[in-house]
């Protein structure tokens, strides 16, 4: 009866415990509101199906365009070449007026026709195409050929006229004549019109230079002062009869650092490395001298006709040769 009594007290234990750990937890949860449709119909918006709200589209942004991919040009071989490129020029020793003990004048012509000097005509490094995009880049100036006493300019070899690239352009591209008609079908006139310019006519080039002896360096060497390229006269698109004349006229010191980065295409071999301006000093070219400073003023076709210009040319070069060689005599 005992054991009875004590199973009915510890389930009536029991149960009690759990209605207060159920009744505990149902006050701890939130309550949750809830809406009536009544209070839901007072807060909706009226007469929604007779006023339709207007929408305006907003407008789609265009995709930014992705940036260009840069260029990656391939390398022509399979080493860059990058000395010349970055190659400076070997300035001149200084000269005083007090050291020149001797100064001779003479200028000279390059015939690119020749198999020695035929590099300077290279489709590849054409010497005139080098010097004519240097002057419509405005890197070089090119001065008038002209004679100007005026400006203390007899024979237009003293660069006293400075040219703009159009009138060099002018100078050397070939014009020709163009008619005009008027309505009716008549000729009214003609005018010159400018055409292209050829780089496979220059054959010619000019050199001015003057040989010095430096008595303080005991040393006699020649130093270029202007280069100009040769061409015949043209009337109306029709070559004339007569000599090659300059052009224009290009300083030579000016046009050193230019020539220095430019790389010459001569012999058998492409890595030689030589530059424009290494040719000129180092005197890789073949020409015959067509005039020396003399009191007249004369050129040596002015008094030599035929092969006697040739051998008068070779004679100015002994005097200048034999010139050093005799200082050293005793």
């Amino acid at each position: 009866m005992k054991k009875l009594l004590l199973i009915v007290l510890c389930l009536v234990s029991v149960s009690v415990y759990a209605q207060k750990a159920k009744k505990k937890a149902t006050t701890t949860k939130k309550p949750v509101k809830q809406v009536s449709r009544a209070n839901t119909r007072a807060t909706a918006p009226l007469d929604t199906a007779k006023k339709p709200v207007a929408t305006v589209a907003k407008p789609v942004a265009k995709p930014a365009a992705a940036p260009a991919k840069p260029f990656d040009r391939p390398v022509d071989g399979y080493y860059q070449k990058t000395d010349i490129m970055n190659a400076r020029v070997t300035p001149y020793a200084a000269l005083r007026e007090a050291d020149v003990a001797m100064s001779k004048r003479v200028w000279r012509e390059i015939d690119l026709r020749e198999k020695m000097n035929s590099y300077m005509g290279s489709p590849k490094a054409r010497l005139i195409d080098i010097l004519m995009k240097a002057i419509a880049d405005g890197e070089l100036t090119a001065y008038d050929a002209t004679a100007n006493p005026a400006k203390d300019d007899p024979n237009g070899d003293s660069f006293s006229t400075p040219l703009t690239p159009e009138q060099v352009i002018g100078k050397m591209a070939d014009s020709t004549t163009v008619d005009k008609f008027d309505k009716n079908g008549d000729k009214t006139g003609s005018t010159l019109v400018a055409g292209t310019f050829a780089p496979d006519s220059i054959v010619k080039f000019r050199i001015k230079e003057d040989w010095i002896f430096d008595k303080q360096r005991s040393v006699y060497e020649p130093r270029i002062i202007g280069i100009a390229p040769m061409i015949k006269q043209k009337v109306a698109g029709v070559t004339l009869n007569v000599d090659y004349q300059p052009a224009f006229w290009i300083y030579f010191p000016a046009a050193r650092p230019i020539l220095v980065t430019k790389e010459v295409f001569a012999g058998k071999n492409d890595a030689t490395g030589l530059s424009y301006d290494d040719v000129f000093l180092k005197r890789m070219f073949t020409s015959y001298i067509v005039k020396e400073s003399n009191a007249k003023d004369e050129r040596i076709k002015d008094y030599a006709d035929g092969i006697d210009r040739l051998y008068e040319s070779e004679r100015i070069k002994k005097d200048l040769m034999d010139w050093e060689l005799n200082l050293w005599q005793y």
